[in-house]
């Protein structure tokens, strides 16, 4: 999850005033942080992607502003207009079809101000942009540029400019495949004819979006001024995207400046700071958050959490959402922030109203049996999340891609769908953990998720168990032995035969039933073998995996 790293000095100028440590420590996982680690100049607080807002110190001092009382309710930004547009190409409407761009006058850079704003920068990329794909940010320095402005649809061989951190010019294609950065984030665009490049009136270009800026637009701490850019594949992301960033250095005082963005079909004026309307019932929040309320109560709270508040009657609060606060979808996220403003610690816990006899749960305690056979044969328990995405899933695995489970409104772009398998999970383990001593052997028993075959709008769960081995001799007789001892433990007999699954080697892989002894009765399917080298590329790894994967039926 995002982590940033303020001083308590910056805090104390936002807030306009000081707030010491054991308060502020005290206080900000109240408002929804985990606090990493401070001492007596800085703090280092993580927040959940769903709070995009949060990930500067900005946005931090905004929140606190309400929760100490300093301000409450909705801020209120001045907007200007910076008689300035930007024109986008009817071409990129199959590369990178939207941007949202706005002008930024009277800022102060610090170096600390300046690394503070990249990483702003980049946490952005990760929440919201889905490491750029559906988002990418430019900040440039407006005092070298002059407007309009001109978002292109480029020939990578007839345009170059000197890209960030180099001294001479490269084509766009040069970029691509010689900078670093072209490198990592080539897969973004090389697929099309054309890139994509900002541009001002004197044909200067400020960027290569999604992939770099331009020297000549670099920020120092003798800038002043800046012209942002919000590039994507989403319109909806790439607005909101704009509105975080504007919101945040509004905070510091500096004008923020409208721009007409013009498309072949309309023009649109943005930021467009317009807040959302909504409606929250008090009797949904008390049975919700378990305490009584009152429509005056409700509404003091979410004034602490920076929403404007109107009580329309005993049961009905009418709430304003700045625009800068994309989480809310839904009247229980407003319900939540009732529960911020309001206080957890205010929340008295309340032990439940009946007298039961525990005792574990059978379903639980098969799962218990699987992991003391799996630890005796040597074997680390993980657990990952159920939420994973389609390119881990489906293209790195070399699967093809099947129904699935996909969130509607995903907060990071690392997790857009329920896994169906529990692999790739294994293999993102073994990516974070490849600098550590071979060999490695993990597993893990978890839930997964299938659209029912009959009726799509239903989902099927499935428990399975896989396990995974990394060292320079993994081979599938090594695998095939620990998937024997499992199978043997659980009281059953292995049938085996051959398979052909892409995501192992051709030749080296087996489908796998688990039987009960003396009957037919199948209590475990799946597979195990050698995992493919291309698999183990597309993960970054360097030494063979060997895996086992089964599903339990019948126990």
């Amino acid at each position: 999850m995002p982590v940033i790293k303020f001083t308590y000095t910056d805090l104390g100028e936002l807030l306009g005033q000081n707030i010491g440590q054991k308060e502020l420590i005290d206080l900000l996982p109240m408002i929804g942080s985990d606090i990493e680690d401070y001492d007596d100049n800085e703090v280092k607080v993580e927040f959940f992607p769903n709070r995009p807002d949060y990930l500067s110190v900005e946005g931090v001092a905004r929140a606190l502003k309400g929760f100490l009382k300093i301000e409450e309710g909705l801020p209120h930004y001045h907007l200007e207009s910076s008689n300035t547009s930007i024109t986008v190409d009817p071409e990129l409407e199959e590369i990178r079809p939207y941007t949202a761009c706005c002008l930024v006058k009277g800022i102060h850079l610090t170096e600390d101000k300046l690394r503070q704003l990249m990483d702003f920068q980049e946490d952005l990329h990760w929440v919201l942009g889905r490491d750029r794909k559906k988002v990418a940010v430019g900040i440039h320095n407006l005092d070298v540029l002059q407007g309009p402005f001109r978002y292109l649809a480029c020939h990578p061989d007839e345009v170059s400019f000197v890209p960030l951190e180099m001294d001479e010019p490269m084509t766009l294609r040069e970029i691509l495949t010689e900078h670093k950065k072209g490198r990592s984030y080539a897969h973004l665009i090389d697929e099309h004819a054309k890139y994509p490049i900002i541009m001002d009136s004197e044909d200067n270009i400020l960027s290569m979006p999604p992939i770099i800026n331009g020297e000549l637009t670099k920020l120092t701490t003798e800038t002043r001024n800046l012209f942002v850019d919000v590039t994507g594949t989403d319109q909806l992301a790439v607005e909101r995207t704009l509105n975080i960033i504007a919101t945040s250095f509004a905070e510091t005082g500096a004008q923020i400046q409208t721009m007409e963005n013009i498309y072949k079909d309309g023009t649109l004026t943005r930021p467009d700071l317009t807040p959302k309307k909504r409606m929250v019932s008090v009797e949904k929040a008390e049975k919700i958050i378990g305490i009584s309320l009152s429509a005056d109560k409700v509404a003091d709270a979410l004034k602490k959490v920076r929403f404007d508040a109107e009580v329309i009657d005993q049961d009905t609060v009418k709430v304003m959402i700045p625009a800068y606060r994309v989480d809310i979808l839904h009247e229980v996220d407003i319900i939540e922030n009732v529960a911020i403003g309001y206080c957890f610690r205010k929340i008295k816990p309340k032990l439940p109203q009946v007298a039961t006899v525990a005792r574990e749960d059978p379903y639980h305690n098969f799962d218990q049996n699987v992991r003391e056979i799996m630890n005796g044969l040597g074997f680390s328990e993980i657990m990952s999340l159920m939420l994973t995405n389609e390119e881990n899933h489906y293209q790195k695995m070399m699967i093809p891609e099947t129904q699935r489970v996909e969130v509607a409104q995903p907060i990071s772009q690392d997790r857009t769908m329920i896994r169906q398998s529990l692999l790739n999970g294994l293999l993102e383990f073994f990516e974070d953990n490849k600098h550590e001593e071979l060999p490695q052997k993990i597993f893990e028993v978890g839930e997964t998720v299938y659209l029912d075959e009959e009726k799509e709008t239903r989902t099927v769960g499935v428990k399975k168990m896989a396990a995974m081995i990394t060292h320079s001799q993994a081979n599938l007789t090594e695998i095939k032995s620990i998937t024997h001892a499992l199978v043997s433990n659980l009281g059953l007999e292995m049938v085996i035969e051959d398979l052909d699954q892409p995501t192992f080697i051709p030749g080296r892989c087996a489908y796998l039933t688990g039987v009960k002894k003396g009957t037919s009765e199948v209590c475990l399917e799946g597979f195990f073998g050698e995992i493919n080298p291309q698999v183990i590329r597309n993960f970054e790894l360097e030494y063979p995996v060997v895996a086992v994967e089964v599903a339990f039926k019948g126990f």
